[in-house]
């Protein structure tokens, strides 16, 4: 038989699970049909989410399009470039903060900024795209 538990929210994204013997922090992010939750040191997703971006990645295209993604749970602290911009192989195109340490982003080829989906101070999840290029 489990133990009663209970949930209380202490901020945007950021709950407290406690039980009759300990308290823990569990951080929720991502949008609502790609929810991950960070606990303990792991990251949880939810395995349909997953799926879904499986399904849209195999989906034919006609441009090619490169996501850049966050390798880990991080903060974004700075976005370097904004939608029509050029870059160049090795650009710093964002900045992100893990583990108090900074982790810029880099553009692999040459090519011009389509999208950026985050914004400075954003807590990002693996995975998630932050910028897309054509």
């Amino acid at each position: 038989m489990s133990s009663p538990f209970s949930v209380t929210r202490i901020a945007d994204g950021t709950y407290r699970v406690e039980t009759d013997r300990q308290s823990e922090t569990v951080y929720v992010a991502g949008p609502p049909a790609n929810r991950w939750a960070f606990w303990n040191g792991h990251v949880f997703r939810d395995t349909r989410a997953a799926e879904a971006a499986a399904a849209h990645a195999a989906r034919p295209r006609t441009a090619v399009v490169q996501s850049l993604t966050a390798p880990m749970p991080a903060t974004v602290i700075k976005v370097l470039v904004a939608p029509g911009a050029t870059v160049k192989k090795g650009d710093t195109v964002i900045i992100l903060e893990a583990m108090k340490m900074e982790l810029p982003i880099r553009a692999p080829a040459d090519a011009t900024v389509m999208a950026v989906h985050c914004r400075e101070g954003e807590l990002v999840q693996p995975d998630a795209p932050l910028i897309e290029l054509t």
